[in-house]
């Protein structure tokens, strides 16, 4: 028997459910749980982990021997093989034509613009020189560095590379000048670790940055509350999928505290592409509300989001959008599931082919459904899902 089998039957001995209660109580196919429990199945999602955690009340990390990654399709890869390439280049010797500081991040500025906007193949063609050329600053142009290794981390990740993603994402830590500039550093990295699954250390890690960013609210600025507030919805995040409501709960407090004392949607200087404020907290009150499998109060929550004249970054609207789609995916409502999931794509056809939760609520309107439109045919191509 697997760990993972061994684990599921052990917990749900003690809580005197049967295979079939299991399934009942969390969702997951009474196939799937017999073959975890007679060792026909290795492993199973995350998201499958977090609902029979949620159900046998273990931590999701309980059920996880070794966290696994989703690798990213063949062609990203690829697309991405010159920016990995240049990241174990050693560094090159110093030469007269030495960029300056105020020339990387006038470039850094555009690719950061492409990475908002989520043109990942344009970003791609970009960032081995821009690598090349922030690598071959001095001391001056440190804080420079720091950003472009930031951004580097975030579009490796956002395209599902964890690997090169996690070494870009610690040098950019080891180089950043203070507290704040690596926060957003840490903040990555600790976005990175939850989607490995690797939750155990993604909360600790934000826990720990969280408290020694807590400032004083009276005094402190928007920078400082911003720093601390994403620092908080990152650990929440890692807490509510790890099935620990009670912790995300409190952490979700605390930001709500720190986004109030800003008291709008703000971007800030130590962060390429995050913003922070009372919109963003209210999106991830909603994805929250999808992982504890509430898809009808996420729904009720998604209505009420307040609307500043600042917007979360895309990543954060589209995850967003998601969660809303995979919602009323799980209500049957799968009209206005596909045609939020035909948004999404169309908005960022980039980003959209590596969202595992876009094909999990494709697969749940697939499921749903008797026939299928050719636009879902090709939708489930785009995202490699079979039928």
């Amino acid at each position: 028997m697997t760990y993972v089998g061994k684990k599921v039957k052990d917990a749900r001995k003690r809580t005197g459910l049967t295979q079939r209660e299991l399934a009942d109580h969390s969702g997951v196919s009474l196939s799937l749980i017999r073959k975890l429990e007679q060792g026909e199945r290795s492993g199973a999602r995350m998201e499958t982990l977090h609902a029979l955690a949620r159900t046998l009340r273990l931590p999701t990390m309980a059920l996880v021997d070794t966290p696994r990654e989703e690798g990213s399709q063949e062609a990203t890869r690829e697309l991405w093989a010159p920016v990995r390439a240049e990241l174990m280049r050693p560094p090159a010797p110093d030469g007269e034509d030495r960029p300056t500081p105020s020339g990387v991040a006038e470039v850094c500025a555009q690719a950061a613009g492409l990475y908002r906007d989520h043109h990942f193949a344009e970003l791609a063609a970009v960032m081995p020189g821009l690598l090349r050329d922030a690598d071959a600053l001095d001391e001056n142009g440190r804080g420079v560095r720091v950003r472009v290794l930031q951004l580097a981390a975030g579009a490796l990740t956002h395209t599902r590379q964890f690997d090169a993603a996690e070494l870009v994402v610690r040098r950019s830590l080891a180089d950043a000048r203070d507290r704040l500039e690596g926060s957003a550093s840490v903040n990555t990295l600790a976005w990175l670790l939850i989607r490995q699954g690797r939750l155990d250390e993604a909360l600790s890690l934000s826990t720990q940055w969280a408290d020694d960013l807590e400032p004083r609210i009276s005094r402190a600025t928007d920078s400082e509350l911003a720093a601390w507030g994403l620092m908080l919805l990152r650990a929440s995040g890692a807490a509510v999928r790890n099935n620990q409501p009670g912790a995300a709960a409190d952490m979700k407090k605390l930001a709500r505290s720190a986004a109030a004392a800003i008291g709008q949607e703000v971007e800030v200087g130590h962060e390429t592409v995050r913003t922070f404020g009372p919109t963003t907290v209210r999106l991830l009150t909603v994805e929250d509300a999808m992982v504890t499998d509430k898809p009808d109060k996420a729904l009720w929550l998604a209505q009420r989001v307040p609307r500043y004249a600042v917007r979360p970054s895309t990543s954060v609207r589209n995850r967003h959008g998601l969660d809303v789609a995979n919602a009323h995916a799980r209500l049957g409502e799968f009209g206005e599931a596909f045609g939020k999931l035909s948004e999404i794509q169309a908005g960022s056809p980039e980003w959209f082919p590596n969202q595992t939760p876009a094909r999990d609520t494709l697969q749940v309107i697939i499921d749903g459904r008797r026939t299928l439109t050719p636009e879902m045919r090709h939708m489930a191509d785009t995202l490699q899902l079979s039928l």
